[in-house]
């Protein structure tokens, strides 16, 4: 998972021309395995089993067992249920410190996960989190994209989310200029 989680972030780094970047970067970069089980939902048809929300991670990498339930907003603010094969992996790059990373030009992905089946829910996350200091890359801030953040403390970060509570994107809250 690690191996794919460095792939993915060597293609988002190349596809903005800063991969010269990513391999200091991967190295401060630390994982958090997560294994989530959803109980059989009260109620049929729509129970929540995570509510909408964008991950705080730079990135995460989602496998669920045959149980369908991962939903993503799209940028029209629809709700479109996402099911992956039994056999996949999903990994979400757009987060909040992506976007804050990116210096806005990537939406956080928002998404929850909706309980519809009778049966119950397993999944696993592996997340990662940067040990250091995260700044907009130079390259990234230009006339039509001017710097919007200060340097940002990834773990810092989490904490302060914590105490702000769940907002969509606490990262413009956080450390705007």
């Amino acid at each position: 998972m690690v191996e794919i989680d460095e792939a993915v972030t060597r293609m988002l780094f190349e596809s903005y021309g800063v991969d010269k970047y990513h391999d200091n970067h991967f190295r401060l970069t630390f994982h958090n395995l997560r294994l989530i089980k959803y109980k059989v939902p009260e109620k049929l048809g729509g129970d929540v089993g995570l509510r909408n929300h964008t991950d705080k991670t730079f990135s995460t990498i989602l496998h669920q067992n045959h149980v369908s339930g991962l939903e993503i907003n799209t940028k029209n603010d629809e709700w479109v249920a996402f099911d992956p094969l039994p056999s996949s992996v999903v990994s979400i790059a757009a987060l909040d410190t992506v976007a804050f990373w990116s210096n806005d030009r990537i939406r956080p992905c928002k998404h929850k996960v909706t309980l519809r089946e009778n049966e119950v829910r397993y999944s696993f996350r592996v997340l990662s989190l940067y040990k250091e200091v995260i700044r907009v890359p130079n390259e990234l801030v230009d006339k039509d994209h001017p710097l919007l953040y200060k340097p940002l403390s990834h773990l810092e970060f989490l904490n302060a989310r914590k105490s702000a509570g769940e907002t969509e994107y606490v990262g413009k809250e956080y450390c705007a200029i």
